[in-house]
């Protein structure tokens, strides 16, 4: 059990990976938000960093606000793109902070700076599609309180925002229980489908246009004015100065019009979010990069092996200590108990959530991930370890006691291999969940299979939407058919024979 707890802290240190890039002088790491727009400018700042000789790291698609921020502050993020208005309400909400002299007083005490607006203002609005208007009689948000069964789907966030749906629904007198959350794009198709009535919008969203939707009226100006900025961290300005200097650049160029099409041409016209920010820097700046786009094949050896790196460390991390814990709970069943209750009880957190307990612990990328990950392995092997072995026959026990081994020697010779084929069970199981969940690390930017997939979901993409799934089952199968082969070393034959007849 020693040597087992011992292997668990060397694979705990071992999964912390340490970034080499974040640490040299001439590398940026740059932030986006899981939306096309964002991706857009975190795809322009990229391009300005390698045109002025500097590695750029674009971590594309990570989830929130809080997130990016967390991570900007924490060192982990060098820049994103982010709104006035989130600043505002979402991230000092409550601290009364209204202007942009405040603004910038309380990120400099955070060691971040913000940029003038790059030009355009991206509120929120919700949207309607004109035959909904015509039929429920919608023409501002006050409308809303009048149709109680008006169905309404709002992005996740925003039902959680501050300056979202809890303000908003105060605000005009809403029904509480009307809204419900889902992701902004698919919110899309769920209104052209008519599964929904009504949607929150950004104002540059492309499919403003495209479907013809009507804007309510915000009849009270709930809604303040989101100018797009960017945020970067205070050294940065002494790290890599000629890159601060192109960024600033960017201030004021990119009205609400260009933006609009920008996002269109990379969600309608389906073009790559690169193309579409290279394209801006060469009208803008006489910039002229060729956008490089990973083939399929490099992509699926990217992702795959970000994948096994997620769910390898996450085992070796597993293994080392279930096995440990399951014997502690046959040998000690009142702590048993308490152990088994525990891993139990870690099982029935949503994966998702369980994610986000560990950002604020271990940040973001793969650590998280990895934590996570190890927690959920834990239930089936441990339980397993406690089965096999609590299986094992009492005239057997018997006649261990009577050959007078040490309980080392019983349980590394005798009973552990005899609980062999209870544990590999269990390690199958667990490698399975794992693959399948390691699929959310891609929202904390730490890659794997799950990375094609959220792209996928948010430009509406089949083809990526499988590229990551079906490499994710494959992968799977895999496993299933190399546990088979391991089972054969492990596990004694006579036992396999047993077990198959």
């Amino acid at each position: 059990m020693t040597r087992g707890l011992a292997l668990c802290v060397i694979a705990t240190v071992a999964a912390t990976p340490i970034r080499l890039a974040g640490l040299q002088s001439n590398s940026v790491t740059i932030g986006s938000k899981s939306f096309t727009e964002s991706v857009i400018l975190g795809e322009i700042a990229a391009g300005l960093a390698k045109e002025e000789g500097y590695d750029a790291i674009h971590q594309e698609g990570l989830g929130g606000t809080r997130l990016l921020f967390n991570g900007l502050v924490a060192g982990e993020l060098d820049v994103y793109a982010e709104y006035t208005g989130t600043i505002f309400q979402e991230i000092f909400s409550g601290q009364y902070i209204s202007t942009v002299a405040d603004a910038r007083r309380k990120l400099d005490s955070l060691g971040i700076r913000m940029t003038e607006p790059l030009g355009f203002n991206n509120t929120y609005a919700v949207g309607v599609l004109p035959e909904t208007a015509t039929r429920l009689g919608l023409r501002t948000i006050s409308d809303l309180k009048n149709v109680p069964s008006v169905r309404i789907g709002f992005s996740n966030e925003f039902m959680d925002r501050a300056d979202g749906w809890p303000s908003l629904q105060r605000e005009y007198e809403l029904e509480r229980n009307n809204a419900r959350g889902l992701d902004h794009d698919l919110a899309y198709r769920a209104l052209e489908a008519n599964e929904i009535d009504a949607i929150d919008v950004y104002t540059t969203d492309a499919e403003i246009a495209y479907y013809g939707l009507t804007l309510l009226e915000d009849d009270k100006d709930f809604f303040q004015t989101y100018f797009a900025v960017f945020l970067y961290r205070k050294e940065l300005a002494e790290r890599a100065p000629e890159f601060v200097d192109a960024l600033l650049r960017v201030e004021g160029r990119i009205d609400e019009q260009r933006m609009q099409a920008m996002n269109a041409r990379a969600k309608l016209d389906g073009e790559d979010e690169t193309a579409v920010a290279a394209d801006f820097l060469a009208n803008s700046f006489a910039i002229t990069s060729q956008a490089q786009v990973d083939g399929l094949w490099h992509r699926l050896k990217q992702r795959t092996l970000e994948h096994l790196f997620l769910v390898l460390v996450a085992m070796a991390m597993g293994i080392s200590c279930a096995i440990p814990l399951g014997v502690v709970a046959f040998k000690r069943p009142r702590l048993g108990v308490l152990i088994l209750g525990a891993v139990s009880t870690v099982q029935t957190i949503p994966a998702l959530a369980l994610l986000v307990f560990m950002i604020p612990l271990l940040g973001i990328y793969s650590p998280p991930a990895i934590a996570a990950l190890f927690l959920y392995s834990l239930l089936p092997i441990v339980r397993n370890t406690h089965a096999g072995l609590s299986s094992i026959s009492l005239p057997l026990q018997e006649s261990m006691d009577a050959l007078d081994l040490t309980p080392w020697q019983k349980l590394k010779e005798i009973e552990l291999p005899l609980a062999s084929p209870s544990i590999m069970a269990g390690i199958k199981t667990a490698t399975v969940i794992n693959i399948g969940f390691a699929t959310l690390g891609a929202l904390i930017g730490a890659g794997g299979y799950g990375q094609p997939i959220l792209t996928g979901i948010r430009l509406d993409d089949m083809g990526l939407i499988l590229e990551g799934a079906i490499p994710a089952a494959l992968l799977a199968l895999l496993a299933q058919a190399a546990f088979g082969f391991f089972e054969k070393k492990i596990v004694p034959r006579g036992l396999r024979l047993r077990r198959t007849n």
